[in-house]
């Protein structure tokens, strides 16, 4: 059984979400995982040693509030994604959480190599996954140039093949109306275009059908399904890997 899969708009390891990413924990416990989350920064490789020391003690600070261990795995290069020990801690963990960043730089670390096949593998059999910001854009089958909207989509990690998300909708995207975010990110016409706003996740749990919004703001349907918000406990069919 596929584990649970979360997009998140933002607000990784904050007390806000840590009751969410304890449910997603527990989860992976329910299908057999172990206690335990791997934090996978990748995304922010390119950012400072402060940054990615603040990322780390930011996600074992949440691991501690929520009772679990967790494992930080220092994933910032195309080699580190082959190394055998990173690979092999993925393995039975609860909860595999990419954080925030750059999304096409994780694409470019993660795509075809045994660190990524270990996670849809960990996943397949029951472990939660759960990318934030650049964790869940990089899920679609391309990643879409904020900065530069009119460069061509980069290749993503494809497990979510049809779906395109804008995280922190209600920060980055609040000053243009829907519908131009729809023009200026080129989506297919086979897509569906979510908007995910900060402090707030779609999930689709373990053994369900359906996706669930879960947090304080609102889900935003932009285009391949009817245009709609949902909010915190509302439901919406969503295509699944």
């Amino acid at each position: 059984m596929n584990g649970s899969l979360a997009l998140v708009g933002s607000g990784e390891y904050l007390p806000a979400m840590a009751e969410f990413e304890k449910s997603l924990v527990h989860d992976g416990v329910k299908n057999g995982k172990e206690a335990r989350y791997v934090q996978i920064p990748t995304a922010a490789g390119r950012e400072s040693t402060d940054r990615l020391e603040y990322w780390k003690q930011l996600g074992l600070t949440q691991a501690k509030a929520i009772g679990v261990e967790a494992t930080y795995l220092p994933i910032y290069t195309r080699e580190d994604a082959f190394n055998q020990k990173y690979v092999d801690a993925v393995a039975k963990s609860a909860l595999m959480y990419m954080s925030g960043g750059d999304p096409h730089h994780l694409a470019e670390v993660l795509i075809d190599t045994p660190l990524w096949s270990a996670i849809v593998e960990n996943w397949k059999t029951g472990a939660s996954l759960a990318g934030c910001s650049a964790g869940a854009m990089v899920l679609s089958a391309h990643i879409p140039n904020f900065r530069l909207l009119k460069k061509t989509a980069t290749q993503g990690l494809n497990l979510l093949p049809e779906i395109r998300v804008i995280p922190h909708f209600n920060k980055f995207f609040k000053w243009i109306p829907e519908s131009a975010a729809k023009v200026l990110l080129h989506v297919p016409d086979n897509s569906i275009l979510i908007g995910v706003d900060e402090l707030t996740a779609i999930v689709k749990r373990s053994g369900d059908t359906e996706w669930v919004v879960v947090g304080e703001a609102k889900v935003h349907v932009l285009k391949g399904l009817p245009d709609q918000q949902l909010h915190d406990g509302e439901r919406i069919k969503l295509p699944t890997p």
